[in-house]
């Protein structure tokens, strides 16, 4: 767990994962451009630059993808990402972009090597519109993006969320602004729903285990966010106003 710029009070802790199998690697959400240095010495504990077959990033954000540039002058790997960010993602300076692979939007199954696979799979607008889950069928793990983020508080640094009730203050406002609606978490819950999974792991904050994986599923299930809290009878406030001298 890192923060996205270092020196910055506000920055975003962020969670950058390695999947590792038969001395090969796969890199998930690498991050910001300050983790990098980091991630880079704790990746390097497990496998070298040429031994990373694939990087893999959820979605589009600059927390996922803003180092992603230096990571491909170092490694020379395909990068798989939802298609309809491809256009998008050069504005963050990346001149490699012969490197993307694009994840069609019913998801895919990426075979490594080792006999060794992972599931790419849909979990559109949650929060990003072409987000993608990972899951590693060996570790069953998955690997949810911003799916399960927790804002956690100053100093809490807590790596497994084994309490699901008690985490639910750190989850649940995040979960109301950044996800889409409750519809599109039912057709993610339906995508996901016959993968054993021991683990889930976001992108920010704890990683659920035991118990906490299905409390977490369940709760998701019936909450409101999003587009389901819309008042269309709340008019644009003009008295909210910041003023240039």
């Amino acid at each position: 767990m890192n923060i996205s710029e270092p020196g910055e009070k506000n920055g975003i802790p962020s969670n950058q994962y390695l999947v590792c199998h038969q001395g090969k690697g796969v890199l998930l959400d690498p991050g910001g451009f300050g983790v990098m240095p980091k991630v880079l010495v704790n990746m390097l504990r497990h496998v070298q630059p040429d031994q990373i077959s694939a990087i893999i990033l959820s979605h589009q954000d600059p927390d996922i993808v803003g180092g992603l540039s230096t990571w491909l002058e170092l490694v020379d790997t395909p990068v798989f990402v939802s298609q309809i960010w491809l256009r998008f993602l050069p504005h963050y300076g990346i001149s490699r972009c012969d490197a993307f692979v694009g994840v069609p939007d019913e998801g895919m199954t990426l075979h490594l090597p080792g006999n060794w696979k992972l599931l790419l799979l849909p979990a559109h607008f949650l929060h990003s519109e072409g987000q993608i889950n990972v899951y590693d069928p060996i570790s069953k793990v998955l690997f949810t993006g911003d799916i399960g983020a927790a804002l956690m508080p100053e100093g809490n640094r807590s790596v497994f969320v084994d309490d699901f009730p008690g985490h639910i203050p750190y989850v649940e406002g995040f979960h109301k602004r950044y996800m889409c609606g409750n519809k599109a978490i039912r057709t993610w819950l339906s995508a996901i729903k016959d993968l054993e999974i021991d683990y889930i792991a976001p992108q920010h904050g704890p990683i659920y285990r035991g118990s906490a994986v299905k409390q977490f599923l369940n709760w998701l299930s019936e909450i409101r966010c999003g587009i389901d809290l819309l008042d269309e009878t709340k008019p644009f406030n003009g008295d909210n106003c910041y003023t240039l001298t």
